[in-house]
């Protein structure tokens, strides 16, 4: 571990804890008398004894740097998705600027020709806001773009970026936010989140023409987890392919501070936030090539958590520079969940990739829950390990293969909801 990197984030956790906002676990008794999960309800099997076994395993150790534990936020550690609650806040309360010059193809580099054009025709031009309140032709374009990466008409809406690093339509929705300040996104996220706790679950809102969900919840389960971890000395983090400045509300909800929030993160221009991104690894900024997407999560946690700078943190680090435990929902988690190094926490939402490397769980590592709030019933049909699980960096569908080149078999659903 790079000690002077620890040495400046633990001066980090100092500040933020005069100010509130301490990062830092609280003191516990150290081996024999660790912190223990609390929450009993939604864990299925023998999981949440094998994740009080991880706690006690690393509770009180204080030999090296401390253990860390990262999570995926949307689904993981809430049930629905805050880019999504963010997004539908701006379409309903006219927050997103046009593009410059009018000119959607400046607000991302994969957007096609065909998508511009649809954007072009469907929203005013000559505006300083867009009326998307009002405007539902403008509002539903943006929407299909950003939700179904396609136009209104059926049209593909993004190409040539490479699917292992990034998810053009999850980076849109940070794009979009060109022009504001990152206290003024906050406070746009910290209105769709009082809204969206706020609302009964199951509640839909009018986001153009269209239906779309308006609740979310803290999982009570992650909650617990959290706090545990924490008390049991664990460096606790959040990465997520959701915009930076929303991921850090959401999470100040779980305890956790903005400086250990990894999320989409926009180039700053005179203070307000960019169109371009933030890179990683041997991606400069600008170049809008890596999020914090599959490959890119594990990037963004090598270079922010564990200190790796330059290509070196595109790869996968000695153990002794990697996670212990991870949870994640999805196949956009893989690569940061196959790095850790005790236990990485499934919650099954029937992702192809995922689910067959935790079902197939080769060293024994993977642990699989169903959602704690709405899970999923059993898939009827195996996951197509075999053939198709696996999405390449080029879009193709290929097998999905272990460490050591072997083929994942089908699998079988077997841990869902009734």
């Amino acid at each position: 571990m790079n000690t002077r990197f620890r040495r400046i984030t633990a001066t980090a956790a100092t500040v933020l804890a005069l100010a509130g906002l301490a990062t830092a676990p609280p003191a516990h008794a150290g081996p024999g008398k660790c912190p223990t999960l609390k929450v009993s309800e939604g864990w299925y099997g023998d999981n949440r004894a094998r994740l009080q076994e991880l706690i006690d395993a690393h509770c009180g150790d204080r030999r090296g740097d401390r253990p860390v534990a990262v999570f995926d936020w949307d689904n993981t550690v809430i049930k629905n998705d805050v880019g999504d609650a963010t997004m539908y806040w701006l379409l309903r309360n006219d927050r997103i600027r046009p593009p410059a010059n009018d000119d959607w193809t400046t607000t991302s580099r994969y957007l096609t020709p065909g998508a511009a054009a649809a954007l072009r025709d469907a929203c005013p031009t000559g505006v300083r806001i867009l009326p998307t309140a009002t405007d539902t032709r403008c509002a539903d374009e943006i929407l299909s773009v950003y939700a179904e990466g396609a136009t209104t008409t059926g049209s593909e809406a993004f190409t040539g970026f490479d699917h292992r690093r990034m998810e053009p339509q999850y980076a849109w929705l940070a794009q979009l936010l060109r022009g504001w300040t990152t206290r003024q996104v906050e406070s746009f996220a910290a209105a769709a989140r009082a809204e969206n706790l706020a609302a009964p679950t199951g509640a839909t809102q009018r986001v153009g023409t269209g239906e779309v969900t308006a609740w979310v919840r803290y999982y009570e389960q992650q909650r617990d987890l959290v706090r545990t971890l924490r008390a049991a000395g664990f460096d606790v983090w959040i990465v997520s392919a959701s915009p930076e400045p929303v991921v850090d509300v959401w999470a100040r909800g779980v305890g956790i501070a903005p400086s250990h929030a990894i999320g989409i993160r926009n180039t700053t221009e005179h203070g307000r936030l960019g169109a371009r991104l933030k890179g990683c690894g041997g991606v400069r900024d600008g170049e809008d090539s890596m999020i914090t997407y599959i490959d890119g999560k594990r990037c963004w946690i090598n270079q922010e958590i564990f200190g790796v700078r330059g290509p070196a943190a595109e790869r996968v680090q000695p153990a002794s520079r990697r996670q212990v435990f991870a949870a994640g929902d999805s196949d956009t988690d893989i690569s940061f969940l196959r790095d850790a190094t005790g236990l990485r926490l499934v919650l099954n939402r029937n992702k192809n990739e995922l689910m067959c490397r935790a079902y197939d769980d080769s060293d024994g590592r993977w642990i699989v829950n169903p959602m704690f709030i709405e899970p999923k019933k059993a898939k009827t049909s195996p996951y197509p390990c075999a053939t198709t699980g696996y999405i390449a960096s080029d879009g193709t569908a290929q097998p999905v293969r272990r460490a050591d080149g072997s083929v994942v078999p089908d699998q079988w659903d077997s841990v869902f909801g009734s």
